[in-house]
C-alpha cells in the first residue's frame, strides 16, 4: 500500500469526518447568529419558489439512496430474496428521478444567483466552493446512474467495492483493497464527497439541521392574554 493510497482512502476520510463533527460544534459555539441559510427570498421569489424545493427534495432523496446503498450489504438484499437485477433497476430508476429533480433545482438556483445582482452579492467564497463541489458530485452521480447502470449492458456493482470500503471506515478497519478495485468514476465521486462533507459545517448548508421540531408539540402561534387573569 503506497503513501498516496493511505492518504486518499484512510487519512482523508477520517480527517473529513473529524472536521465535519468538530466543525459543527465550533460553528454552533461561535457563530449561532450565522447558523442560517442566508435567505435571499426578499430579493427574488419566482425562481426560488420552484428551484429551492426541487433541489432540496431531490438532494434528500439522493442522500437517502446513498445511505441505503452504502449501508446495506449485498448479502442482506440476497437474504430477503431481492435479486441483483431487481436491486440495480430499483436503485437506478430511483436515483435517476432524484438526480433529475436535483439537477433541475440546482440549475435554477445557480441561474438565479448568477443573473440576479442582489442575490449574487450575498455569495461568499465558501458558497462558490460548495457550488463547485456540488456540480462535480451531481455530475458524477448522474453519469454513474445513467452511464454505468441504466444505459449499459454490464452495470458496475459498487456494493462489492466502494460500499465495503465505506462501511469498513466506521468499524476502524479500512478496507483499502476494496476501494482500489472500484471504477475510477466512483473513486473520484467518493473523494469529492468527503471534501464536501468536510466543508459542510462552514457553509450555509448547516441550516439543514435547524428543523423546527418544537412545532410538533405546540401551535405555530402562541396567543397570550393582554391582561393577567384575575385570581
Amino acid at each position: 500500500m503506497s503513501a498516496g493510497e493511505v492518504l486518499l482512502w484512510i487519512i482523508f476520510p477520517y480527517v473529513a469526518i473529524a472536521t465535519f463533527l468538530v466543525g459543527h460544534w465550533w460553528r454552533y459555539r461561535t457563530d449561532q447568529f450565522g447558523w442560517t441559510s442566508g435567505s435571499t427570498q426578499l430579493f427574488e421569489r419566482k425562481i426560488l419558489g420552484w428551484a429551492g424545493p426541487a433541489f432540496h427534495y431531490g438532494a434528500l432523496a439522493a442522500v437517502g439512496g446513498h445511505v441505503i446503498g452504502l449501508m446495506i450489504p449485498k448479502s442482506f438484499t440476497e437474504a430477503v430474496g431481492m435479486s441483483e437485477s431487481t436491486y440495480r433497476w430499483f436503485s437506478a430508476i430511483a436515483g435517476a428521478v432524484a438526480g433529475a429533480v436535483c439537477v433541475v433545482g440546482f440549475a435554477g438556483l445557480v441561474y438565479r444567483r448568477a443573473t440576479n445582482a442582489r442575490v449574487r452579492r450575498t455569495t461568499s467564497r465558501t458558497d462558490l466552493a460548495v457550488y463547485f463541489l456540488l456540480v462535480v458530485l451531481i455530475g458524477l452521480g448522474c453519469w454513474m446512474t445513467f452511464g454505468h447502470n441504466l444505459l449499459t449492458k454490464s452495470p458496475y456493482d459498487y456494493r462489492d467495492s466502494v460500499s465495503a470500503w465505506w462501511r469498513s471506515l466506521f468499524i476502524l478497519q479500512p478496507d483499502v483493497d476494496a476501494v482500489q478495485d472500484a471504477n475510477t468514476v466512483y473513486q473520484v465521486h467518493a473523494i469529492v464527497a468527503w471534501a464536501f462533507w468536510a466543508l459542510f459545517p462552514f457553509s450555509r448548508l448547516v441550516h439543514a439541521w435547524s428543523i423546527p421540531l418544537q412545532y410538533l408539540g405546540r401551535p405555530y402561534v402562541l396567543y397570550r392574554r393582554r391582561y393577567a387573569a384575575s385570581r
